[in-house]
């Protein structure tokens, strides 16, 4: 008989006390998070414990910027590691990158945050998000040649495919579509790279489903998003995905972030 599936969560908050204020607690109360990844939470660490409580165990990430990036990780599990940075020295206090180790049921499962740069076409913003991609990269065929299981979460901030982005042709010279930050994610999801594309995989080649839209005008309302927000994972844990919900709200007043969370079970 199978146990409870692993419930893995990740969702880009857009500031984490704004959110609350908009609802997320309500909504974490309801979905049963085992482990919860953020991204920019643009807050001081004691309001982040004081908000998501005593029950967690936090690993968090502050932006040296002041109310900028950020990003963590909240578990049920105490972890048996905890890590901070991609691995390029240049992004350590940038708020962008959080690992932790945990022991599952005597499985190994490393679970990263991860808050890749906007970018904008021309300028260094988008040099540092190549430099970042890079850095990804590099990390991933060290966590795939570690062994055991392992998940990056969060918004990576690339549209991998015209299925992810609804006003694709609009898009393809804009920082988020570039075909050379595509290109990135068609060498992360290769069969070499040995991780999978969770949402894509469960739900099959159909548009989305999107998990960022813009707060301005209808983009909400009409369902013009973009698919930003990503699980990738080992392979075997990938084959372990029983279900990929992206929890779109009710309504455009109803959102807490301009990002949907993104809720992935896994049967380990």
């Amino acid at each position: 008989m199978q146990g409870k599936p692993l419930r893995i969560a990740s969702v880009n908050v857009n500031g984490i006390r704004a959110a609350y204020r908009r609802g997320m607690e309500q909504w974490l109360e309801q979905r049963d998070v085992d482990i919860l990844c953020l991204q920019e939470v643009r807050a001081p660490d004691d309001v982040v414990r004081s908000l998501l409580g005593q029950d967690r165990h936090i690993h968090h990430a502050e932006a040296e910027a002041r109310g900028r990036a950020g990003v963590l990780i909240a578990s049920r599990q105490e972890p048996t590691t905890l890590r901070t940075g991609v691995g390029d020295s240049y992004f350590d206090t940038a708020g962008r990158w959080v690992e932790a180790d945990f022991d599952h049921h005597g499985t190994s499962l490393t679970v990263v945050s991860a808050y890749v740069h906007s970018g904008e076409v021309g300028t260094p913003k988008q040099d540092d998000k190549y430099r970042f991609l890079d850095a990804l990269g590099a990390r991933l065929a060290q966590l795939r040649e570690r062994g055991g299981y392992a998940v990056v979460t969060g918004d990576l901030n690339v549209g991998h495919t015209t299925r992810d982005i609804r006003n694709w042709k609009s898009n393809v010279k804009k920082a988020g579509f570039l075909p050379e930050e595509r290109a990135y994610f068609d060498r992360y999801l290769s069969d070499e790279s040995g991780f999978v594309d969770v949402a894509r995989s469960l739900a099959g080649d159909v548009d989305g489903p999107y998990t960022w839209w813009s707060w301005r005008g209808k983009a909400f309302d009409n369902d013009t998003g973009w698919r930003i927000d990503y699980q990738l994972a080992t392979t075997d844990l990938a084959a372990r995905a029983v279900s990929a919900d992206v929890d779109r709200a009710t309504g455009w007043d109803t959102r807490f972030s301009d990002h949907a969370p993104l809720v992935v079970d896994y049967q380990i």
